[in-house]
């Protein structure tokens, strides 16, 4: 068992130095899947990676009783919550740009209407991804798995097919499934 293994498994039994040691040691893994995460969400995001991290780990220490068998587990469930978090930022500034209540002073209306409008697609095809992966997961769970572990947590088919229990090559068909099933769905 590795370090990050052994720490892993004390954190998921209360141990408070663990869990805040297994993150230091996973920290840079973390910082590059966080950059993975917005790069795939586009640049105009307002999240930087060290706020998609830091707040991925806060997300998974509220849950407390979270056990990873692995650092591949692990992996997968912060690209899970960096996924929700990117799509929880994209809810809340559509939500904004419909009034949020608040009064919007604009001083350059053509720079502001472009910028407005980019915003508004990256967001849309945010929440398209989003809704295209949920109704993945409806249909078949393990392809919606298969995604998750290797768009969002940058895990090889050798990793994701020893987190899943599954072989390399159901892994390839899965993910071959997966993107067609996406494609069709966001047309």
């Amino acid at each position: 068992m590795s370090d990050i293994t052994t720490l892993l498994h004390a954190a998921g039994a209360g141990d408070a130095s663990a869990a805040d040691r297994a993150f230091a040691l996973l920290y840079a893994e973390l910082k590059q899947l966080a950059r993975s995460r917005l790069r795939q969400s586009g640049e105009l995001t307002l999240l930087d990676t060290t706020a998609l991290v830091h707040e991925s780990y806060l997300r998974i220490q509220a849950q407390g009783d979270a056990v990873f068998p692995d650092r591949g587990h692990f992996l997968a469930y912060a690209a899970k919550a960096m996924r929700t978090i990117v799509v929880d930022t994209v809810r809340a500034r559509l939500a904004e740009r419909r009034g949020a209540g608040a009064e919007h002073l604009v001083l350059d209306t053509a720079q502001s209407e472009q910028l407005g409008d980019q915003l508004m697609a990256h967001d849309d095809e945010v929440l398209r991804v989003h809704e295209a992966l949920d109704a993945l997961a409806a249909a078949e769970p393990r392809l919606a798995q298969v995604v998750e572990l290797r768009y969002f947590g940058g895990l090889s088919e050798a990793e994701i097919a020893a987190n899943l229990g599954l072989t390399e090559r159901t892994v390839q068909r899965d993910w071959a499934k997966a993107r067609l099933f996406l494609s069709m769905t966001l047309r």
